[in-house]
This record gives structure tokens, sequence and C-alpha cells, in this order.
């Protein structure tokens, strides 16, 4: 009977958490899709790219607010249950209260076991995905962003302008100016030119014009009644490059290894391995993204933990009222430790030992004072 008892409410929990966790997610989600349309406006990428980019953000939205969620979850759960004097009838069933204390630790490992799911492998992996998209997309939308009489410049490197669009798709008086490496350039002027499609590729048919080129100093002309310029070369604007943040957890362990054995031999100021951003000058946002993804979860025992002192006292009691209140500031201000705590992690392994420890004894010292506190009551 108590076990049966102590897995209802248990259940109610998780489904509070999951329906509030995904609420909020998906507003939020929503809410930064609207930003991600820069993506196709500005940036030329089609619809399919920006729909699967979009979708794949979520997973991160889901990790970051699940800390909040669990927490106002927990506490909402054991509020409800209070005030319809349900958690009386538990003790009154011979539920005791380090029992049910120890239940719901063991709850919250399923929810760190979650949160490192999420925080080491999905997200990393999911963002990964999101920025591949993005890195090999073609500018399938490029069309859109051509507009007459503007200077455009979605396309890393490479200015477009022309003076007019003809209604059957004919560019006049094309002007382009593609920058190279070492200060050179080249520009081409076309009287006309059109936009084609070839073999999936985005290519502009230019006719009647001249292209000047500056390479090493000299510079060189030509002129041509009809020429293709290639957009398939060329990259867009958007950052394409693998962020820490996209790397397996695997890869930045193996990194920050790699890194502090070099640090420690002084050979070198920018060792680089042949994972992305693997260097000495990124070592402090490798291990801010390593404490993130397996530091931050161990502290969901600590925010159900803090949930839980909410059966020491019973709603009957004057106090109650305010007690619920620094229960709810105690686990709203170890949140907003949790964003705050990256602040604090550096390059200096020893330095962010007291972090690594800090969840571990936070535990213990909680669940201290809830077993003297309920010892104290009796």
């Amino acid at each position: 009977m108590k076990k049966i008892i102590l897995n209802k409410i248990g259940l109610d929990c998780f489904k509070f958490f999951l329906l509030s966790t995904f609420t909020i997610s998906l507003i939020i989600w929503v809410l930064q899709a609207v930003n991600y349309l820069d993506i196709v406006i500005e940036d030329g990428h089609g619809f399919i790219v920006y729909l699967k980019y979009t979708l794949l953000s979520f997973p991160k939205i889901f990790d970051k607010i699940l800390p909040f969620t669990l927490f106002f979850s927990f506490t909402y759960t054991l509020l409800s249950y209070e005030k319809k004097n349900e958690l009386v009838i538990f003790w009154n069933f011979g539920v005791h209260k380090k029992t049910f204390i120890h239940y719901f630790i063991k709850i919250s490992l399923l929810f760190i076991i979650l949160n490192l799911l999420l925080s080491s492998i999905v997200v990393p992996t999911a963002l990964d995905k999101g920025r591949s998209f993005i890195r090999t997309s073609d500018l399938d939308f490029f069309e859109s962003v051509l507009k007459p009489k503007k200077f455009i410049d979605v396309i890393k490197n490479l200015t477009i302008y022309f003076d007019k669009k003809t209604p059957d798709g004919v560019l006049v008086n094309i002007f382009l100016k593609d920058d190279k490496e070492n200060n050179d350039f080249q520009i081409t002027y076309a009287k006309n030119g059109e936009l084609q499609t070839r073999n999936g590729k985005k290519i502009l048919v230019l006719y009647d014009g001249k292209t000047i080129t500056k390479k090493n100093e000299s510079i060189s002309q030509f002129k041509f009644s009809k020429t293709d310029f290639n957009f398939s070369q060329i990259e867009t604007k958007t950052i394409s490059t693998i962020k820490t943040q996209e790397n397996s957890t695997k890869h930045l362990i193996a990194c920050a290894v790699l890194l502090n054995k070099v640090k420690n031999k002084k050979k070198t100021h920018n060792a680089v391995n042949n994972i992305s951003n693997c260097r000495l000058g990124n070592l402090e946002n490798i291990y801010k993204e390593i404490y993130g993804r397996i530091i931050t979860p161990l502290y969901c025992t600590i925010l159900v933990m803090i949930s839980l002192f909410l059966i020491i006292k019973s709603k009957h009691e004057s106090t109650f009222r305010f007690y619920k209140f620094k229960i709810y500031a105690y686990g709203f201000l170890l949140i907003l430790f949790l964003e705050i705590s990256l602040k604090f992690i550096g390059a200096n392994l020893l330095h962010n030992l007291f972090f690594i420890i800090l969840p571990f004894a936070l535990s213990a010292l909680l669940y201290f004072l809830l077993i003297n506190k309920l010892n104290f009551k009796i």
C-alpha cells in the first residue's frame, strides 16, 4: 500500500513536469523560431533548412528550462497534496517522512540521468546536426533576397548590385565585387544577366560586360559577351564553423586532457588536435561546456530536496505561508546560481575543483538538514 501511495505522487510529479516543460519549451521555441527567420530572409537559405534548423533547437530549450520546471513541478505537486490534506493521509497510512524523502531522492537520480543524456548527448548532437544543414545547404532561396538598387551582401566576400529586374527575370546593369585574400578582388560589370539552375546549382549568366581583377598588386581586365558566375563555390555569411557547444562531450573531455598535457609541458600556446576549437585559448570555454553538461545536472537532486522541506511543516501552522515562500526563494536562488556559476569557471582546473565538488557537498548538507529537522519535529 505504501509503495502504491508513493508511486502515485511520484507519477503526478513526473506528469506535471513533462506537461510544464513541454509547454514552456514550445512557447520559447515559437518565439525563437521567429528570430530564426533571418536565415531565410537575410541569408538566402530555404524554408526546409529553416524548419530543420529550428526543430533541432528544441532539445536545447528543453534542457535549459529543465531545472526550473523540475523544482516548480515538485513544489507545486507537494503543495497541492498538502492543500487537499492528502499528505496527512499518507502519514496516517504509515508512510514515514524519512521513507518519503528517500523515495524522492531516488526519483531525482532519474532526472539527473535524463538531464545528463540531454546535455551531454542529445543537445550537442542536435546543435551540430542543425548547423550541418546550414553548412551543407545551397542558397536555394537566394533569388528572394535580390532587390533592385540595393547592395546585397548575404554571400561572404561578395557584393551584388543591379538597377532593376524585368518581368521575365532579367537583371539589368549588374555590378559584382568578389573580395579575395590579401586585399585582392574581382569586379564584374554586365549590361544584364539571369539566374539559372544547373545540376541543382545556382548560376548567374552574365551578358555584355567586363571583369577587372586585382591580384598580387597587378590589375588585368577582359571583356565578355557571355560568362557564368557560379555561386556554389562561395559561402553564405551565416556562421558555418563548428562551435564549442556543438562538439561531442567525448571530444571536449579528450581535448581538455590534451590541452592540460600540452600546457604542463609548455610546448605551445596554440595546441590544436583534430577536434574543432581545441586550442589553449579556448580552454576556458571548453571547461564551461563540460561543467554545464556534466556538473549542472547533479543539482537536480538538490532542487528536489529543497522542495521536500515543504513536508516539514503543515499548512495549519501559522508560519506556513512565509515558510512556503522561503522554499520558493531558495529554489529560485539556486537556479539563478546555476546560471551565474558558469561565469566563475576558468581555464585553471584546480580553481574549478570547488564548483565540481559543490553539488555533492550541498546534497549531503541538505540531506543532513532534512533528517535533522524531521528528528527535531518528532
